[in-house]
């Protein structure tokens, strides 16, 4: 009996553990969310000391044509007199949490002015996030053209 007792009680202890994980991870993953939306914000406004704040010092960016870059260059392509954007606005994401590391998935619409041309692009993208000193910053961004028709506004 004492054995039984003693198995329950430390299968309650595990389960009470892993909800509680769950939760921390529910948290984290609304907090990686938030910053995911700070980053469109920031693009819509050519923020870039916001972005900066965001990724990590060895961030690197795929865009959609394969083309890699570093922070510094994404950060400078946002800058460009060229770029304009209107609107940024994510329409789905998802977020997975692996203790300090967090990967989001989702579509993304962007309304711009690109060499005097406007464009609407949207993008499925995977941004990876990790977390060191208590913050989260993005250390890898890609994304891909989604092609095709166009949701109405």
């Amino acid at each position: 009996m004492k054995k039984s007792m003693l198995l329950v009680g430390l299968i309650l202890f595990v389960l009470a553990i892993a909800v509680s994980g769950q939760q921390n991870n529910s948290d984290e993953g609304g907090r990686v969310l938030a910053l995911e939306n700070a980053w469109n914000h920031a693009l819509e406004a050519k923020d870039v000391k916001a972005l900066d704040m965001l990724m990590a010092n060895t961030m690197i960016s795929v865009d959609v044509d394969g083309s890699v870059s570093t922070k510094g260059e994404y950060l400078a392509s946002i800058k460009a007199a060229d770029y304009q954007p209107s609107q940024v606005v994510t329409e789905q994401n998802s977020v997975q949490v692996y203790g300090d590391v967090a990967v989001v998935t989702g579509i993304y619409r962007e309304k711009a002015v690109e060499k005097g041309k406007s464009v609407v692009k949207r993008e499925r993208y995977l941004d990876t996030w990790t977390k060191a000193n208590g913050a989260w910053q993005c250390v890898a961004s890609s994304a891909v053209m989604i092609t095709g028709k166009q949701p109405a506004d």
